[in-house]
């Protein structure tokens, strides 16, 4: 499974929802929470519980609910209720901010019927500073970072360097890592901004991150290519493994690329782009 692109989709506007899996995000999320407002919660249950029945899309298919407590109950019920059969591969859970959150979600899902992985996004100092017993609760299948609401939270300024929020990236991607989780970088709002899009999802790769939140099917493609490793970075990889297998069948401990001495990193990192070009590119 690859999550290069994670778009967001109101749960209240049923043409969004029906026009979303046409965008070719890897992932897209029927949203509950933040993108519907308080007196149309109703009509979006309603809305996703239709379309999730109706629709079988390629994507992965998320639903996020509220926080459970502030109206994910009703969520669930809504989308799960009466053993309706839906096309849901996943839940994410908005403001987790303790590995008991998370637990309380899938026993929730499991009241209905459900076993199914949780997103977790982390918009709290709580939420950030907990990361490794998030993403390492059971129910965990990737960790991601809500940069906006983390900033009010704490009572930073967004700025368009994003230092302020740095070391919050950085603990989401080592959280992620350790627990064998997917890292899901935080969102671009200024979606008419393509070039600073490009360049915001080019650092979060860089920093280690699997893919990146999205609020505009204009920026799909942009993500999609920056979580993508480049036809020359896949060529040294398939180099470096081939090198690596050759050196083995001969017994040989010590092997160089392209001038290049390689050693155990570089073999992971080489398996690595292989893996995830190969995710992404796979029909």
């Amino acid at each position: 499974m690859v999550r290069r692109t994670v778009l967001f989709s109101p749960g209240d506007q049923p043409s969004l929802l029906g026009k979303a899996p046409d965008s070719g995000a890897d992932v897209i999320v029927f949203d509950l929470e933040d993108a519907v407002a308080p007196a149309k919660k109703a009509a979006g249950r309603e809305a996703v519980r239709e379309a999730v029945t109706e629709l079988d899309p390629d994507p992965e298919l998320c639903v996020r609910v509220n926080p459970i407590g502030d109206g994910g109950e009703r969520d669930i019920e809504a989308v799960f209720g009466d053993g309706v059969a839906t096309a849901v591969d996943s839940v994410m859970l908005p403001k987790v901010d303790s590995s008991a959150a998370v637990e309380d979600l899938a026993d929730l899902l499991a009241e209905h019927g459900q076993e199914l992985p949780i997103l977790a996004l982390l918009e709290t100092a709580d939420g950030v500073l907990k990361a490794e017993s998030i993403a390492s609760a059971g129910p965990t299948d990737a960790v991601l970072l809500g940069a906006e609401d983390l900033a009010a939270d704490v009572g930073a300024t967004r700025t368009q360097e994003g230092t302020e929020i740095l070391h919050a990236r950085e603990h989401t991607v080592l959280a992620a890592s350790s627990a064998g989780v997917d890292a899901i970088d935080t969102l671009y709002t200024d979606y008419e901004d393509d070039e600073g899009l490009a360049a915001d999802a080019a650092f979060g790769r860089d920093l280690g991150f699997d893919g990146k939140m999205a609020i505009h099917p204009g920026q799909v493609p942009i993500i999609n290519e920056a979580f993508t490793p480049d036809e020359a970075d896949v060529k040294w990889a398939r180099k470096v493994l081939a090198a690596r297998d050759e050196a083995a069948a001969n017994d040989v401990g010590v092997f160089a690329v392209e001038g290049e001495m390689v050693d155990a990193p570089l073999i992971a990192q080489a398996e690595d782009i292989v893996r995830r070009y190969e995710a992404a590119t796979r029909e």
